[in-house]
């Protein structure tokens, strides 16, 4: 497979508005176009059998997230007490250049800390925190001493 653009994630939701205002005010992703899939189009896709509202956001790096809400409310997720402790759990991670100001940030919004209070260093150099997203979707935070010795393809980007 050849990728021809960077990968993009979709996340099912409850309140659009609500998870779109988070990404944006509290993670500096873009809004990049909102639009509305009809019933009849949107049950071909295999998403939902009832019309859905698509808003797709991008990371300052060129990521995007498609926040994807049903006109039929779907259904809660089961939460475990650790986050492998159900499969099929997912999250997303996003690598920073200051863990405690976005460890702050997170605090500021009462954002649910999955992994506590403090900076977790998971390894040497390896520095991270695990939160909730407003609609209870895990993110991660990481920070390494040395990015380039973890990603040495980012040289000179």
């Amino acid at each position: 497979m050849k990728m021809v653009a960077p990968l993009e994630v979709g996340i099912c939701c409850q309140n659009l508005e609500a998870l779109k205002r988070f990404y944006i005010e509290q993670l500096t992703f873009a809004e990049i176009s909102y639009f509305k899939i009809a019933a009849d189009k949107a049950g071909d896709t295999g998403l939902t059998k009832g019309a859905y509202k698509v808003v797709r956001l991008q990371s300052p790096y060129g990521e995007r997230l498609k926040l994807l809400e049903p006109q039929t409310a779907p259904v809660a997720a089961n939460h475990s007490d650790t986050i492998l402790g159900q499969k099929g759990n997912v999250y997303l991670t996003f690598i920073v250049d200051d863990l405690a100001a976005m460890l702050a940030k997170l605090k500021k919004n009462s954002a649910e800390l999955l992994s506590g209070e403090e900076i977790v260093e998971v390894r040497p150099g390896t520095y991270l925190i695990f939160a909730r997203d407003p609609e209870g979707n895990i993110i991660e935070f990481v920070e390494y001493s040395d990015i380039l010795g973890y990603r040495p393809d980012l040289v000179g980007k």
